[in-house]
């Protein structure tokens, strides 16, 4: 199994882990390599969240950062769910919150 990075408990109260895997693929988005903190505090405390309309296993979390550009202002996180607990898939900076709520 890939290490663990860092593992957070959501705003649901399920657990969700970040491997080094997916931390490796995360960074290649830009103004991800110091947003850390921030995937964490967006899982915890998200301004929304949503479902994966076709994959019920995939919630979204956004949380807006007002000191990012207007092109960047919601960072989005997306968790699958497997037997209880979640693993983060991606995360970046996006400008507007898509999906179902």
């Amino acid at each position: 199994m890939d290490n663990i990075i860092f593992e957070v408990t959501d705003k649901t109260g399920r657990k969700i882990h970040l491997t080094g895997k997916q931390w490796k693929h995360i960074q290649k988005h830009p103004h991800m390599h110091e947003s850390l903190d921030r995937i964490e505090e967006t899982l915890k405390y998200p301004l929304t969240m949503g479902r994966d309309e076709f994959n019920g296993r995939v919630n979204y979390f956004y949380r807006e950062y007002k000191d990012m550009g207007p092109m960047e202002k919601y960072l989005f996180v997306s968790v699958k769910y497997l037997n209880g607990d979640g693993f983060i898939i991606t995360s970046f900076y996006t400008n507007k919150i898509t999906g179902s709520k």
